[in-house]
């Protein structure tokens, strides 16, 4: 069925959770998974909000980004060698994740992009986009969008 699976990965706590579902996907087919993390090109100047507050080199970001793309990638590596599946990680710097993935999936061949959804709706999702939406409107292959139902609910404390 599905043998070349890419697994997009943001760090978020629902990307987390697709992660388990997309690798367990991979381990009942058979197949494999390629994580795909794409962080932001680098700018000389750091800004929190909208105020600049540092600088940084290119060889600072590209440390930064290193960092970032081990740990959010690591999380799939984890999940692929528990269960035995063949993972490869990529890292991609990019202001446009959504074309940085259908490109990976085009580039290593992939049958399925599974990845999650940050349940945006209505007027917030018009507004504010979603790298999912893009994926899905332009994707050549099928997309599964992972969406648990928890993905809604504010965090509350267990009573």
């Amino acid at each position: 069925m599905y043998k070349n699976i890419l697994i997009p990965t943001d760090g978020s706590e629902l990307s987390a959770r697709a992660i388990k579902a997309g690798v367990k996907l991979a381990n009942v087919t058979g197949g494999s998974v390629i994580g795909i993390f794409v962080a932001p090109t680098p700018t000389p100047i750091i800004y929190k909000g909208l105020l600049p507050v540092g600088y940084k080199s290119p060889d600072e970001h590209a440390a930064l980004i290193a960092k970032a793309a081990q740990k959010n990638l690591g999380v799939i590596e984890k999940e692929a060698k528990a269960l035995g599946v063949p993972f490869r990680g990529i890292t991609v710097t990019s202001d446009f994740p959504a074309d940085s993935i259908l490109q990976a999936a085009s580039d290593h061949k992939c049958d399925l992009i599974f990845m999650a959804s940050h349940g945006h709706r209505g007027v917030s999702a018009i507004l504010i986009g979603s790298e999912t939406q893009k994926v899905l409107s332009h994707a050549r292959i099928p997309v599964l969008v992972y969406r648990d139902r928890y993905s809604d609910v504010p965090s509350r404390s267990p009573s």
